[in-house]
C-alpha cells in the first residue's frame, strides 16, 4: 500500500473520494489512489451536471473500469459548479493523475464547515486497513 499516494492538503472520505478546496469557495473532487488502483483500467466516467444539488452520500455518478462499475458519492451536500470534461475523451486520467488531471468535479458546499468534518490523510489511511 506504500507505493500509493495520499497528500496531507486533502479530506477524504470512506467511499475513497478526496476533497480539495479550493481559494473561492468551491471543493474539487476525485477519486483516491486506492480507489483507482482498486478499480483497474478506468474506460468510462458519468459525472453529475453542472446546476445538479446533490446531497452527502447520494450516488452522483459512476465510474466504469474494465474490472467493475462503481457509483460516485457526494462527500458533502451542494451545487455542482464544474466538471472535467476531459474524462469524456479520456477517462485513464483517473488511473495515471487521480489527484491533478483527473479530477472529477467540483461543488460549492451548502456547509463549508462541512470538509473540516471528513477524514483527514492519517485517519483515511488508517480505516484501509
Amino acid at each position: 500500500m506504500s507505493e500509493l499516494d495520499y497528500p496531507q492538503d486533502l479530506r477524504y472520505t470512506a467511499e475513497h473520494e478526496w476533497v480539495r478546496s479550493g481559494d473561492d469557495g468551491t471543493v474539487r473532487i476525485g477519486i483516491t489512489s486506492f480507489a483507482q488502483d482498486s478499480l483497474g483500467d478506468v474506460v468510462y466516467v458519468s459525472l453529475p451536471a453542472v446546476g445538479d444539488t446533490v446531497s452527502a452520500g447520494d450516488a452522483c455518478g459512476e465510474v466504469e473500469s474494465t474490472k467493475s462499475v462503481s457509483d460516485l458519492y457526494a462527500p458533502l451536500a451542494g451545487e455542482v459548479t464544474a466538471v472535467n470534461e476531459s474524462l469524456d475523451a479520456t477517462p485513464e486520467l483517473v488511473n495515471t493523475d487521480p489527484y491533478g488531471e483527473g479530477w472529477m468535479y467540483e461543488l460549492r458546499p451548502a456547509d463549508a464547515a462541512a470538509v473540516e468534518a471528513l477524514l483527514d490523510p492519517a485517519a483515511y489511511q488508517a480505516q484501509l486497513g
